[in-house]
């Protein structure tokens, strides 16, 4: 049995679900069904059968209990729970589904244990560089505690969607959308599953006053802001660019010098200006977009 309520680190008291007394309800369904049948026959019957005044009482106590066997029951759903509250104080939770008997005259609310996704809209929020960025998430979750859903906050729903918009704009704010300068930084765009979990921890800390477990975060949307996006596009594109040619470039020298060794392995001695000549030529060629139109030379490169 878990206790009703503890203290918190901060010294409050904390409501926790605990289980609410329950027994099978369709005999008290059959007995108050009973009761109801014989409390109208009584009353039918009590001036046929000269009952008097005994006939109304017993009929009255008979209508009286099936109320009460009626006030006391309860049908709980698959993934459904029901917050047995009587006159203001809560009194436990009927989770396991069927017809119950609980609790006469107790309200019973219900929530729903079923896992469920909340899709945040697009979000504008500026990232740790200052770039205006959109982002989304998917929440995926669901209530693990009905005593903290139903009492902890007013509405359980609400507060996990306004949260959860909540940690996506603090955790976009910590990191900026891509790294140009340091490939080893986090980013919200190269390193998406390690944002994604410190979303859930940080949206997990957030939700569990109101008893609610966090199963999954997922960045469902992030782009540049259409302000943006244009330059940022272009700085991509130059990038990529630059790279490529690097990458031409450094393969380039590994071909010349691959290209003079084997002269050299084969006798072909060049002096210092013909060797510069030649490295001159071979990088136009191979690092030039276009193709190369050859000239031949027709004297030396002393004339």
């Amino acid at each position: 049995m878990i206790s009703l309520l503890h203290h918190s680190d901060s010294g409050g008291m904390t409501m926790q679900e605990r289980k609410a007394w329950h027994m099978n309800g369709f005999g008290a369904l059959l007995l108050g069904t009973a009761a109801f049948v014989g409390a109208a026959l009584l009353f039918i019957s009590s001036d046929e059968f000269a009952l008097g005044a005994a006939g109304y009482v017993l009929g009255s106590l008979l209508l009286l209990a099936s109320l009460i066997l009626f006030s006391a029951l309860t049908i709980v759903q698959p993934n459904q729970a029901k917050v047995i509250t009587f006159f203001g104080r809560y009194k436990g939770t009927v989770t396991d589904s069927g017809l119950w008997l609980v609790m006469p005259f107790s309200a019973k609310s219900q929530v729903s244990l079923k896992v469920r996704n909340f899709n945040s809209q697009k979000l504008k929020v500026n990232d740790a560089s200052g770039n205006p960025v959109e982002i989304a998430a998917v929440v995926v979750f669901r209530v693990t505690d009905t005593a903290r859903a139903s009492f902890e906050v007013d509405d359980y729903e609400t507060f996990v969607e306004i949260q959860s918009e909540t940690a996506i704009r603090h955790l976009a704010a910590q990191y900026p959308y891509d790294t140009y300068e340091d490939a080893s930084a986090v980013s919200l765009r190269g390193n998406a599953d390690e944002v994604s979990s410190r979303l859930l921890a940080e949206l997990q800390e957030r939700l569990t006053v109101a008893g609610v477990e966090v199963l999954e975060t997922r960045l469902s949307h992030l782009a540049y802001a259409p302000e943006i996006a244009g330059a940022m596009l272009q700085r991509q594109q130059a990038e990529a660019i630059v790279s490529a040619r690097q990458k031409i470039v450094d393969g380039a020298v590994g071909m010349v010098e691959s290209a003079l060794k084997q002269l050299e392995a084969r006798g072909v001695v060049l002096d210092e200006e013909r060797r510069a000549a030649m490295i001159n030529n071979l990088m136009v060629a191979i690092v030039s977009e276009r193709g190369t139109t050859p000239v031949i030379n027709a004297g030396t490169l002393y004339n």
